[in-house]
C-alpha cells in the first residue's frame, strides 16, 4: 500500500485527487497539506510514501518544502511528485534539484497520475516526456550550482557508466537500458544504482539535471557524448 500525501492550496483540486488516489486499491491517501510547511510537518507526523506536491502554495511554496523534506534523513523513504500548472515553468528544474523525484502537469490523464505515483514511489524518476528536454536545456543554459557534489561529476565514471547515464537522462528504464546496451536489467539497476551513489544523486531525476548540467547529453536532437 502506497501512502500518499496530497499537497495543494486549493482544497477542490485536492479532493479531486484524494477520489482519484483513494478509488486504486494500491494507494491510500493518509493526509492533505493546504500549505508548504503543513506538507513537511504532514510527511513526518503521516508517515507518507510519496507526497503529491504544488509548486505554488503559501508560506512555504512547494519547492522550499521538497527541500526541506529531502534534507531531512527521517525521511529520506520520502518521495516527492511535483505537479505544476504549466510545462513551462521555470521552478521544474529548480524542485528537481532540490530533490523532487520528478513532475506532471496538472491537466496529466488520471490514470496517467496513478501510475506516476507507482513509478515514483518504486524508486524511479518520471518527468513529463514531451516537455523535459526543453524545460531542462532552457533553464540549464545559466550558470547553475552542480545538481549531485560527487567529486569529478560523470568524468569519474567509467566509459560503461557514461553510457547508462546518458541512456537514464533520456528517459530510459533499467530494461530499456539493458536492452540497448545488452545488459541483463540486474546489471543495469547495478550500474545505475552505482552511478547514483558515485554522484551523490538522491535518485534518478538528478541523475538527468547532472547529465545535462555536463554536457553528457545534449536536447534537442543534439545525441549524447560520452565523455
Amino acid at each position: 500500500m502506497i501512502r500518499v500525501l496530497l499537497a495543494d492550496d486549493q482544497t477542490l483540486v485536492r479532493a479531486a485527487f484524494a477520489m482519484l488516489v483513494g478509488s486504486d486499491p494500491g494507494m491510500e491517501v493518509v493526509a492533505e497539506a493546504a500549505t508548504g510547511l503543513e506538507a513537511v510537518a504532514l510527511a513526518r507526523s503521516a508517515r507518507a510514501d510519496l507526497v503529491v506536491m504544488d509548486i505554488r502554495m503559501p508560506e512555504l511554496d512547494g519547492i522550499e518544502a521538497t527541500r526541506r523534506i529531502a534534507a531531512d534523513e527521517d525521511l529520506a523513504g520520502v518521495k516527492v511528485l511535483v505537479l505544476t500548472t504549466y510545462d513551462t515553468d521555470d521552478h521544474i528544474v529548480e524542485a528537481l534539484r532540490a530533490g523532487a523525484s520528478g513532475f506532471l502537469v496538472k491537466d496529466t490523464r488520471p490514470a496517467d497520475l496513478l501510475a506516476a505515483i507507482r513509478t515514483v514511489a518504486a524508486g524511479e524518476a518520471l518527468l513529463s516526456p514531451g516537455p523535459t528536454a526543453r524545460l531542462i536545456a532552457r533553464v540549464l543554459s545559466a550558470p547553475q550550482p552542480p545538481a549531485c557534489t560527487g567529486p569529478g561529476g560523470p568524468a569519474m565514471l567509467s566509459d560503461r557508466e557514461r553510457q547508462v547515464l546518458a541512456l537514464v537522462a533520456r528517459g530510459l528504464n533499467n530494461t530499456e537500458i539493458a536492452e540497448a546496451l545488452g545488459l541483463s536489467p540486474l546489471t543495469a539497476k547495478t550500474h545505475v544504482s552505482r552511478i547514483m551513489g558515485k554522484l551523490a544523486a538522491r535518485d534518478r531525476a538528478q541523475l538527468v539535471i547532472v547529465a545535462y548540467e555536463s554536457g553528457l547529453v545534449v536536447p534537442a536532437g543534439g545525441g549524447a557524448e560520452a565523455n
